[in-house]
């Protein structure tokens, strides 16, 4: 009888085991989260670029720290990809406006033919959002 009994306790002891980590893990999140938070860095520009994000759909094709298609490339950390404030924004900019490229044989990028304040405040919105601290994701640099 003492041997039915057996597969009852490692049963329990690592329900108690695995319960104790999930715990574990919630409250250290609950810990750590605050302060990688930067929401109270957001400005109206910002907030416009995240709206101009939305509008055109580009979760449609990009992913944007993990989440969306993966049709086209990683964009939250494209700003310091491209070259931060060395050079981030010309790069965006520059690229945006010259879409589509027509290269055969390439996904192509369609032409949204933004304003200049939209292209500022998306251009903020992928600043802002390369400044997130991911702990380390995109593993990669290139996303």
């Amino acid at each position: 009888m003492k041997i039915l009994t057996k597969p009852k306790y490692i049963y329990y002891s690592s329900l108690i085991i695995f319960i104790c980590l999930l715990l574990g893990l919630t409250i250290h999140t609950i810990i750590v989260l605050p302060e990688r938070d930067h929401r109270d860095n957001l400005t109206p520009q910002i907030i416009q670029g995240k709206m101009v994000w939305e509008e055109n759909n580009c979760i449609g094709c990009h992913t944007l720290l993990g989440e969306g298609a993966y049709f086209a490339p990683e964009l939250g950390n494209i700003y310091k990809r491209r070259g931060g404030s060395h050079g981030g924004a010309y790069f965006i900019k520059a690229w945006l406006k010259a879409m589509p490229t027509n290269i055969p044989g390439r996904r192509q990028m369609p032409q949204f033919n933004l304003t200049d304040e939209e292209l500022h405040a998306l251009i903020a919105f992928l600043k802002w959002t390369s400044e997130i601290n991911t702990s380390s994701w995109p593993p990669s640099e290139k996303g």
